[in-house]
């Protein structure tokens, strides 16, 4: 599901945004985006998306509005290394007989006597970011929400239509047995050409092709898996994997009824429910 959300808040003396945009994905696939000084929350910032969001490609991007204040460098002087130096200078002064003194200026001018080490930024906690996270994850969240209400009631359309068609078929199944039953005994007879019918055996015939014919349980299944739906839909959890194998099982069922149909209106009613479950799938793509 399509979502985004923003967030700004203070974090080590600075200022962040966190951004989360959210596609249609088939799993939780995670992309975050956050500077290297950061990357100590990255553990908690995946485990906090993983028990919000059940699916879809989430990228989040957290970066700096206001940077933290530098802070001072750190002075380290290597005074091993400056007594080397005086006392290198203090040798070379006399093979050269060079006058004057080896002062504490030229000392220190000399390469690794006084280095300067600049300080990193503190640990960022985690849960000084978590506020920012949540903030940002709600707005994204309510997003996705509105539009899962959009999706909801467009499956629940889809599923109207099913319905109305699988209650065409209930109503034309019987009629069509008794039509095939009437059929069945006019073919019988024209074979035979006047002679006996044995009833017992045309009895069994009979029974058989209704058998055969026979949609019911079908329908029943059919209509179970449509409340199924209907239940799913109503609820505050994901749906979207358990839509998904009840559009198989609906897909299952429609198609036995198209095998069994044997009727030009039963064929029409299951061709147009296999592409309202088309059109449903494709809906499920979009859904949590």
């Amino acid at each position: 599901m399509t979502g985004f959300g923003a967030a700004e808040g203070s974090l080590a003396g600075g200022r962040v945004r966190l951004e989360i945009r959210t596609v249609n994905h088939r799993h939780f696939n995670p992309q975050l985006k956050l500077p290297g000084e950061l990357a100590g929350v990255e553990l908690d910032l995946r485990e906090r998306l993983r028990r919000e969001f059940d699916r879809g490609h989430v990228v989040v991007t957290l970066r700096w509005t206001e940077a933290p204040e530098q802070r001072r460098s750190g002075v380290v002087v290597n005074t091993e290394r400056a007594r080397a130096v005086a006392a290198a200078l203090a040798e070379l002064q006399q093979v050269l007989g060079v006058a004057g003194e080896v002062d504490l200026g030229m000392i220190v001018r000399q390469p690794d006597v006084i280095a300067t080490v600049p300080e990193d930024l503190p640990e960022v906690a985690w849960a000084e970011l978590e506020p920012v996270v949540v903030e940002a994850v709600e707005q994204c969240k309510a997003m996705r929400r509105r539009e899962g209400a959009v999706l909801a009631g467009e499956l629940r359309h889809r599923l109207d239509l099913l319905e109305l068609a699988g209650r065409v078929i209930a109503e034309r199944a019987p009629e069509r047995l008794v039509r095939e039953q009437t059929r069945l005994r006019q073919s019988v007879q024209t074979l035979l050409d006047g002679r006996p019918v044995d009833d017992q055996r045309l009895a069994q015939e009979i029974a058989f092709l209704a058998d055969k014919l026979d949609v019911t349980e079908e329908l029943v299944r059919f209509s179970a898996h449509v409340a199924a739906c209907r239940q799913a839909l109503g609820g505050e959890q994901p749906v979207g994997k358990q839509l998904g194998f009840l559009a198989q099982e609906l897909g299952r069922e429609v198609n036995t009824m198209g095998a069994k149909a044997n009727d030009a209106t039963i064929q029409h009613q299951v061709i147009a429910m296999k592409g309202e479950l088309e059109k449903f799938r494709e809906q499920l793509e979009n859904l949590e």
